[in-house]
């Protein structure tokens, strides 16, 4: 009695493999390939985009760092010439 029920239970999950599987063979080799290229061409652009992210985030730091002793350098420059 068991073994009845265990088996239904399985049942639906082995229909929806199937029924993947044949949406994959419907499928021409051509879109496949297609489908695939597309991946790989996302997987590849995100790597082009992190390192876009990483050399934006340097350039921002160099330029506060920059602004910073900018702007501390010229008050002491303004002060040297107020005491002239």
């Amino acid at each position: 009695m068991g073994r009845k029920d265990a088996s239904a239970a399985k049942l639906p999950v082995d229909q929806y493999r199937k029924q993947i599987g044949k949406q994959d063979y419907k499928k021409t080799k051509s879109v496949l390939k297609a489908t695939r290229l597309k991946a790989e061409a996302k997987k590849n652009s995100s790597g082009l985009r992190d390192a876009f992210l990483v050399v934006a985030a340097i350039l921002l730091f160099v330029l506060c760092v920059y602004a910073f002793f900018y702007l501390n350098l010229s008050t002491e420059l303004n002060l040297d010439v107020d005491m002239d």
